[in-house]
């Protein structure tokens, strides 16, 4: 399905819901909405046709609608938030379609419930399309989205308290109306604290919206001469660098850099910035985010160097810092050299500079003008030499820059070439304030390119002035008519060293084409513009060709119209200021209404009678020239008048809709004169109260002399408290040492403990041992002694029966010997026994240190049972022996 049948079926959508709000049709409306959603329309969308205008005019009545579903509304909000990052669909939805006005009404209708998904989505999109944007006083619902804002800073939810603050953020900065309405507030003392409560958050999002509020409110009250004082500014500073350089993302970091550059606009605090001591390393890694970055990031980074060279200081320490060292001359390899040389700064600039027509208009823009502040100060330096070298590599790049682009890829990518040719333009126009600078310039531009810039530039002006009367064509054809000028002054400034640059100047100045750029420029209300036109004029004023009686002509009518205009403007001043944005479509020459078209033809005759006459009188030779350009202007101008009715049938729908903002603005008219009786009362209350508070500020400011005291005793004691916090780190790093070693020591006590238990236990089974040994040992010398008695015995009875025994001396003799041989042994038994007992004794006393010396005195033990055994077997044989013996003795008794 192809786009227009898309919106015609979505504008039928709309008003069948209208009609009849029936969930069927609320149903069928979202499908319509999701199935545009889907089409890459947003060119087509903000046209400014007729049928893609009422659809969005629908889109936005159902979104406004209170007894809208949240879904549908949702659908709504998502599909327009597709086209809030387009500069040219954001710029329409902000002015043409009041859609910020629409999302603040939404808010309103939902301010009970602030945790609903459709508000958080509503602020969402509102942040994206005030960035940067300066908010409609006449849009609805802007201070109760302003008091919602403030109430809900302080809310539970981040989601809802980032979404405020960044919102506020977009709102305060830059518009006096909504600072003076924050200020007025009741609770603006609650709101600053609030605020300064934020710059302690952990999320740096936070922080830098909660900063660029603050800078916003206070830099030159009070409250902010003591936030952004001398002792907290290089605090600041540090921060957004840090920020800028490591962000939490591009979105913090934008914002990061517009706070730094809203703060270099106070000369105090730039004068604060060039004395800060880590600027020159701060400058280098904001450098580096020129390589291998996106491109927001670059062209954000770009626009805060170019903020920088704002302060002559600072502006050469950009300028040391991107051209010094001098990069090297690469060979006719350029982009090949760029790629490799990637380190350095000025080599990433000439990167950015020579993206593409199609990318990002902004990296380009910037680049472009951040060279020629750089080159601006080169030349009025001494590194004018060094830089030689880097401006020949960046000349072959630049000046390609001004190759004509192809017809056939569209007007929007002639547009962006015409805006990025003015200004290298300016970059050339700055080379050449330097002789040898401009001889370099001569050399390598070629008269061709001037020739055919230009040729293209007045053919794409006239076809402007030809076409739809609109804001972006008017303001078009003006940066063509400046790119036209400045790019003549260029031809200017290098005809003494490119000859034939010389012929073609004169022969375009001489063109009638140049009428309408030397009209705009002479007519601009900017003075540069002006100056311009008129260097111009004075070079072309000499020329015998040129059509100085057409420029004149032009100017006068281009001064009717805005006479005209103003007049216009003034009568319609009491009407409402919400239908002010219906001629915000028609720029000041073209924005006369189609029954004025007439009498402005009417008007431009009797000048050119007037004029007839008058050139008759000084009997001018140029006057069938003359009324020749006249002819051709009625023509286009009745052309002009097509084309404007043309532009009712536009107006009619604009009016149909500024009915609808009028009926609206009375609601809001009633509202406010009912709060403003209410504001009335509250004011004599005011009054009442003014003088109680006035005594009480001079107590408070006593107070706070008080506090400014007590906070320097605090910054101190917070220093002491510093150090004992570091010294508290070191004795916990060491309690934890020493706690891990108690652990260690802890483990091996129970394990020891456990060892000296069963060593204990061993000791006891030990000592029970020793004295079964003991009583063991007794009961062996007792026996020992009865052995012993009996041997005695046994002795007497041996000698009585030696003497009774006469036959058997040799037998006697032998047993006398092994008797002997008992005697000795028992003898050595006896000092064996001797040993023992002493050995027991010794036992006894050691018994104390049985823990120490239990293996060995097992080990004597052992061996003491095992002598104890022998000398049980050598008793026993004795004991043997001596009953064999008896019984010997006893067979020969019988004998």
């Amino acid at each position: 399905m192809d786009v227009s049948t898309c919106l015609k079926s979505l504008l039928l959508a709309i008003r069948q819901y209208r009609n009849n709000r029936s969930a069927l049709n609320a149903s069928q409306l979202q499908k319509h909405i999701e199935d545009v959603s889907g089409l890459k329309c947003g060119g087509v969308l903000f046209s400014g046709q007729v049928l893609p205008s009422e659809c969005l005019s629908g889109l936005m009545e159902v979104a406004g609608d209170p007894n809208t579903s949240h879904a549908l509304i949702g659908s709504i909000i998502s599909l327009l938030a597709q086209f809030a990052s387009d500069g040219e669909a954001k710029e329409a939805l902000h002015s043409s379609f009041n859609f910020t006005g629409t999302l603040a009404s939404i808010i309103h209708c939902n301010r009970s419930t602030p945790e609903e998904p459709l508000v958080l989505q509503c602020l969402n999109v509102l942040q994206r399309l005030t960035y940067s944007v300066r908010t409609l006083r006449c849009a609805s619902h802007i201070h109760e989205l302003i008091s919602f804002l403030m109430q809900h800073v302080q809310s539970s939810n981040d989601d809802i308290v980032k979404a405020c603050l960044g919102l506020m953020a977009n709102l305060c900065r830059h518009d006096i109306s909504v600072q003076s309405h924050i200020k007025s507030q009741s609770n603006v003392k609650a709101f600053y604290r609030a605020l300064i409560n934020f710059l302690g958050h952990n999320c740096l999002t936070m922080v830098v919206f909660a900063l660029s509020i603050l800078s916003s409110l206070t830099l030159n009250e009070e409250v902010g001469q003591k936030l952004f004082n001398a002792k907290n500014i290089h605090q600041t500073f540090q921060l957004i660098f840090n920020i800028t350089v490591n962000g939490d993302g591009t979105l913090t970091r934008n914002y990061a850099v517009d706070l730094l550059v809203d703060l270099l606009k106070n000369p105090k605090i730039a004068d604060y910035l060039t004395k800060y001591k880590h600027l020159t390393v701060c400058l280098s890694e904001v450098l580096g985010l020129l390589h291998n970055k996106d491109p927001d990031t670059a062209s954000k980074v770009m626009e805060l160097l170019v903020s920088l060279c704002s302060v002559p200081v600072l502006r050469k320490l950009v300028c040391e810092t991107v051209l010094r060292p001098p990069a090297p001359r690469l060979q006719p390899a350029t982009r090949k050299g760029v790629q490799a040389r990637g380190s350095e700064p000025s080599l990433a600039l000439v990167h950015w500079v020579t993206s593409p027509l199609d990318g990002p208009e902004q990296c380009y823009m910037q680049a472009l003008s951040l060279l020629a502040e750089l080159f601006e100060e080169v030349i009025d330096s001494s590194l004018c030499s060094s830089a030689q070298s880097f401006v020949e590599l960046l000349l072959q790049e630049v000046l390609a820059l001004l190759q004509s682009p192809d017809s056939t890829e569209g007007d929007q990518l002639l547009k962006k070439h015409c805006l990025r040719a003015g200004r290298v333009v300016d970059f050339l126009l700055v080379l050449c304030g330097d002789d040898a600078l401009r001889l370099l310039v001569s050399q390598r531009l070629s008269p061709e390119v001037c020739v055919s810039q230009v040729e293209l530039l007045l053919s794409y002006s006239q076809d402007l002035s030809g076409s739809t009367c609109t804001t972006s064509n008017y303001q078009l054809s003006q940066v063509c008519s400046k790119v036209i000028l400045k790019t003549l002054e260029l031809m200017s400034h290098l005809r003494q060293q490119m000859p034939d640059v010389e012929t073609s100047f004169y022969r375009i100045l001489q063109d009638q084409r140049m009428v309408t750029p030397l009209t705009l420029a002479m007519t601009s209300n900017c003075r540069e513009h002006v100056q311009v036109a008129l260097r111009i004029l004075f070079e072309a004023a000499l020329l015998p060709d040129f059509p100085s009686a057409i420029l004149g002509d032009s100017i006068a009518a281009n001064n009717a119209y805005r006479q005209k205009d103003s007049e216009l403007s003034i009568r319609s001043s009491p009407a409402s200021e919400d239908a002010s944005f219906l001629g915000k479509h028609f720029p000041m020459m073209h924005a006369e209404p189609s029954g004025s078209a007439c009498q402005n033809i009417d008007s431009l005759i009797e000048k050119l009678q007037n004029g007839v006459e008058l050139q008759e009188k000084v009997k001018d030779v140029h006057m069938s020239e003359i009324i020749d350009v006249y002819e051709q202007k009625l023509s286009a101008l009745a052309c002009k008048e097509s084309h404007l009715q043309d532009l009712l049938e536009a107006k009619a729908l604009a009016l149909s809709q500024a009915d609808r903002l009028i009926a609206q603005y009375r609601c809001q008219r009633a509202q406010a004169e009912a709060e403003a009786r209410k504001l009335a009362s509250l004011l004599k209350d005011t009054e009442r109260k003014k003088e109680d508070l006035q005594t009480e500020l001079n107590d408070h400011l006593l107070e706070v002399e008080r506090l400014k005291s007590d906070s320097q005793q605090l910054l101190e004691h917070n220093g002491r408290l510093q150090e004992v916090a570091d010294q508290h780190q070191e004795l916990k790093g060491t309690y934890n040492q020493l706690l891990s070693r108690y652990d260690k020591s802890e483990g091996m006590l129970k394990e020891l403990r456990a060892a000296h238990i069963s060593l204990t236990q061993q000791a006891e089974g030990l000592r029970k041992t020793n004295e079964g040994l003991k009583l063991q040992q007794e009961r062996i010398l007792a026996e020992m002694a009865e052995k012993e008695q009996q041997i005695k015995v046994l002795k007497t009875d041996v000698l009585e029966k030696e003497r009774k025994i006469t036959g058997l001396e040799n037998d006697l003799r032998r047993q006398e010997e092994q008797i002997h041989e008992m005697e000795e042994n028992i003898s050595i038994l006896r000092k064996e026994l001797n040993k023992i007992e002493q050995a027991r004794k010794d036992t006894s006393i050691k018994a104390s240190s049985l823990e120490l010396q239990k293996s060995q005195l097992e080990a004597k033990v052992e061996k003491m049972e095992g002598e104890l055994s022998k000398h049980t077997q050598m008793i026993a044989m004795i004991h043997s022996l001596s009953s064999g013996k008896l019984k010997g003795v006893t067979a020969n008794l019988s004998l």
